[in-house]
């Protein structure tokens, strides 16, 4: 038996390595020196709960502690538990820390941990529901605080927070912090005010490092940090520590049907065949990344948009074909290999179906390695019994014209339903392990099991599997999917209503009863829902046919749960878990099937690894991240025994997946350990002085007003520049530019606008998508009036991405008339309506802070409790408040009235009703203009019978 490498260790990356296959060669095609089927055991592999810290934890953690740095780790490596640490050590009233870039599930998450670890002084969250005016002594009670980015931009510059005495900030996931995204903000506004407290980062993803020119360094910078801590999964300390608490692998590498095998050539014979025809329409594209390789990993999305985005207005039709399509085949692969035999023929028949994706798709459909791929999907599901009579059928042309003839051939279909080999080697594993468990008194009793797959569907099939069998199952769907047994699924359903209207009175009490009773979790499949309306979007469906396919996909895989989730007993089940977290168990021994991705809860199946404390773990996917996790799981267990199922499809592009990921990982910590080496760090890059340029705000003092006029024979002294800025805006990236360039920020809310740049500039900021649907709904209309009534100078900003090309009118649409379905239409409108509103374009936050300081030169500065009171009901305007606006709206919509004349009427007639009985001669004397005066006074003593008869004259 040839010696199969354990697909955690350490030394299994040089082995992947050598796995990978040559240039343009199929990615799975690999030589391998064993075959499919065959296992050995050996060890390595897990995380752990909250116990103490691992020997390189501790190390990570003291190198962190004594200074300030960047920890880089390796996925699953367990960096939540060192921020766990972290936390827990700063959870006192006489520390005031901060933590950022956490979900409010994370924070959950964290606080449940600690609170179970016996810490008294909890982490706590500052939400809205702080009152802004207590947000003060809440800070000032200290401890470990959670809050919203915008919350603490917001307090830091109104000086809510004691930056003096915050101890110090912790980042999580920092590989996302960006120059102008807001937590860089948040630190610069820390250092800027305290140049004691700490600032220390932690991520998991190295593979983020590889995007971009020096883009470790640059997050860094925005961190303030000097040090770099690596520790890849390759790292001589972790390596030598995990290596001593191996846990028994069993590697099952599961052979692939013949049919199988030749779906998968043929889809990557398709993959290949797009992938040259978009390098062939795309020469500027010929990068590594567009490899056959990388094209069936999850991140190929994210890569394919990296190259495209900025050229997409400049690609043909064919070339957005290609890239539709290859999410399609890359969607098929993982349906090949993660699903049965039903749902792969189900997506294909409805991709043949879809008239759009018909008409639509870039030829791939016309392949013969299409027509290979569907005839071995239709064997693995069913065959014609007389092919002889149907060939001859096909010649004479009868089949397409004679529906009895199609009626008959249908008939003539003999199921075969081939089963998933994955499910056979389940089976086998869990015999396997019943089998060890009647012998199981050496380990205090029966152990439990804990089955992980891929998602939702996939356990929801792995349940319906081990419940009723291959063979039932596959029937049923097959006959709830396609129809072609109405009867027997009806008769079937009826059988499972039965059972539910009996599933609260029975009670299953005997032992042979509770070993082989299923109790399945009433989970809601909503995570199923999205998956299939994703693939139903890819395939080009109606909205119509999106919610019946919807239903019948619910029926597929929940009809069969009708009858058994009354039957559910969640008071007897000892685990503590969210309703989405598990799919189905069993009593005795206790069995959870996990799905591995796609809980609402990012740390559910941590909760379960430490809740339930599995003896086997079932990987029925292979997940790096989680083969990690099994991995420290183990090391802080020592003396606990644990059994880990490898089960992974030999010579297939899901192994292949796997290997890619390692090989990424690998190769980004490779990079980030030769850029260490070479990379210039200041010594003043902590910003512990002021010698750091990134904290100084423009070195040019453009914040600081440029009018030097003298008054009295002096010079005036030069004054702060100042923006009001309504709450709202802290979300985008803005405020964080125009601080940077020296221009202090009120943070207020404002009903009118969005920007108040001086006394009398107001601007309201969009986005392409905000003023489309803006000047859909009116609400732009009602922003414009607003802005127009108490500002002299409106502004409409709008914000584009330069690389993000857009357009408001359809091709070959452009109207000569208004239209009121046209955007550039209603736009016109708007500046008809509105002549002082002024329209800016502006390519990029960055040009839109360069171009308010700009406007703000040689202006006062403007005054935000003046901005605060205007609202769109106050009844006084800034510029003069005996005009009561209501009236003075209805006046400059009279014909004859414009914004030069309106005031001098106004400042003449008191009223509406005086303005009724003025002279035309009056009028005239008024206006200074006899044309405006007759419109004015013809549009209100004139009748529409008299206009008509006039007109009648004229002509």
């Amino acid at each position: 038996m040839t010696a199969v490498p354990n697909p955690c260790s350490q030394t299994n990356y040089e082995w992947r390595q050598r796995l990978q296959p040559p240039e343009g060669a199929a990615p799975a095609a690999a030589a391998r020196p064993r075959r499919a089927g065959r296992r050995r055991r050996c060890g390595g592999l897990g995380p752990a709960a909250m116990a103490a810290l691992l020997e390189h934890e501790s190390q990570i953690f003291l190198d962190l502690f004594h200074q300030d740095g960047l920890v880089v780790c390796a996925r699953g490596l367990g960096i939540d538990r060192l921020l766990l640490r972290f936390l827990r050590l700063y959870s006192e009233p006489a520390s005031l820390v901060l933590v950022l870039n956490t979900s409010p599930a994370e924070e959950e998450y964290f606080i449940d941990e600690l609170r179970s670890d016996g810490v008294v002084h909890l982490p706590r969250r500052v939400t809205n529901e702080v009152a802004s005016n207590t947000r003060y002594e809440f800070y000032m009670q200290g401890g470990v605080l959670f809050a919203t980015s915008r919350i603490l931009v917001v307090d830091f510059l109104t000086d809510r927070i004691p930056a003096n005495l915050i101890t110090g900030i912790l980042v999580y996931k920092a590989h996302r912090i960006i120059e102008s995204c807001q937590e860089a903000f948040i630190l610069r506004l820390y250092r800027q005010k305290n140049k004691q407290g700490f600032i220390k980062a932690f991520t998991d993803n190295a593979v983020a490092f590889n995007t971009g020119f020096c883009h470790v360094e640059r997050v860094m910078r925005n961190l303030f940090v000097r040090k770099l801590y690596l520790w890849p999964r390759f790292h001589i300390a972790v390596n030598s520590f995990l290596e001593k608490h191996k846990p028994e692998v069993v590697e099952i590498h599961v052979s692939m049907t013949p049919a199988m095998l030749a779906i998968q050539t043929s889809i990557l014979d398709i993959l290949n065949a797009c992938l040259r025809e978009l390098k062939r329409y795309n020469p500027a594209l010929e990068v590594e990344d567009l490899s056959l390789e990388n094209a069936i990993g999850k991140p190929f999305d994210k890569t394919i948009r990296h190259y495209l985005d900025p050229l997409w207005h400049q690609l043909g039709a064919k070339t957005k074909s290609l890239v539709q399509d290859l999410k399609i085949l890359r969607t098929l692969l993982q349906y090949l290999t993660q699903y049965d035999c039903v749902t792969f023929l189900n997506l294909l028949e409805s991709l043949k179906a879809s008239e759009k994706a018909f008409g639509e798709n870039s030829g791939w459909l016309f392949l013969d390695s299409s027509t290979s791929m569907f005839v071995n999907a239709r064997a693995r599901v069913y065959r014609i019994a007389d092919e002889k009579l149907n060939q001859k059928l096909n010649q004479k042309g009868k089949i397409s014209g004679n529906s009895d003839v199609k009626k008959e051939n249908e008939l003539k279909r003999e199921l075969v339903l081939e089963s998933n080999p994955k499910w056979e080697a389940l089976r086998e594993v869990l015999n396997e392990i019943e089998n060890e468990n009647k012998n199981s008194e050496d380990f205090g009793g029966p152990g439990q099991v804990l089955i992980c797959a891929s998602d939702d569907r996939a356990c929801a099939q792995l349940r319906e599997y081990i419940t009723d069998g291959a063979e039932t199952f596959l029937t049923r769907l097959y006959n709830k999917t396609f129809g072609k047994d109405e009867k027997a699924g009806d008769v079937w359903i009826k059988d499972r209503k039965a059972i539910k209207s009996k599933g609260n009175a029975r009670q299953d009490t005997g032992p042979q009863a509770k070993k082989n009773k299923l109790t399945i979790s009433p989970k809601q499949n909503k995570h199923k829902k999205q998956q299939d309306r994703t693939i139903i979007q890819m395939i080009g469906k109606t909205e119509e046919e999106n919610k019946d396919l919807d239903v019948e996909d619910n029926k597929e895989l929940n009809s069969s749960q009708e009858g058994s989730i009354n039957e559910t007993i969640p008071e007897d089940f000892p685990v503590n878990l969210p309703s989405d977290a598990y799919y189905g168990i069993f009593k005795n021994p206790l069995t959870i099937i996990h799905p591995l991705q796609g809980c609402s809860d990012p740390y559910a199946l941590t909760r379960v690894l430490h809740e339930v404390e599995p003896r086997y773990v079932v990987l029925y996917d292979a997940e790096l991240t989680f083969v990690r996790q099994l991995e420290i799981y183990k090391a802080s267990r020592p003396g606990k025994p644990l059994r880990v199922y490898f089960l992974i499809y030999g010579s297939s592009t899901e192994e292949q997946r796997y290997l890619t990921a390692l090989r990424k990982e690998k190769e980004a910590f490779e990079k980030l350990i030769r850029e260490r080496a070479t990379m210039v760090v200041p010594e003043e890059r902590e910003g512990r002085d002021e010698t750091n340029l990134d904290l100084l705000r423009d070195a040019k003092t453009a914040s600081v007003s440029t009018d030097t006029r003298k008054s009295g024979g002096q010079e005036q002294k030069s004054i702060q520049q100042t923006v009001i800025v309504d709450m709202r805006e802290f979300r985008s990236e803005l405020p964080s530019l125009i601080h940077r360039r020296g221009i202090d920020i009120e943070p207020v809310t404002l009903e009118v606008g969005d920007y108040i740049l001086t006394p009398d500039v107001c601007v309201e900021r969009k986005s392409i998508s905000d003023l489309i649907g803006s000047l859909n709904n009116g609400r732009l209309y009602t922003q414009c009036i607003s802005m127009s009534r108490y500002y002299k100078r409106p502004i409409l900003l709008i914000e584009f991405d330069p690389n993000k090309p857009f357009s408001l009118i359809p091709r070959g649409s452009l109207h000569q008339e208004i239209s009121s379905s046209d955007v550039t239409s209603k736009l016109t409108l708007l500046t008809l309506h509105f002549p002082k509103l002024r329209i800016l374009w502006c390519p990029s936050p960055h040009a839109t802070a360069e171009l308010f300081e700009e406007l703000k030169q040689n202006h006062p500065q403007p005054d935000a409790e003046i901005a605060m009171a205007v609202t769109a009901d106050s009844e006084t305007l800034p510029e003069s408040d005996k005009y009561n606006p209501g009236p003075q709206d209805f006046l400059l919509k009279m014909p004859g009235i414009n914004a030069k004349n309106c005031r001098a009427l106004m400042n003449h007639v008191k009223s509406i009703a005086e303005l009724v009985t003025l002279s035309k001669d009056k009028l005239s004397e008024i206006l200074s203009n006899t044309i405006n005066a007759t419109q004015l006074y013809d549009f209100i003593h004139v009748t529409y019978k008299e206009a008509i008869s006039k007109e009648k004259h004229k002509r």
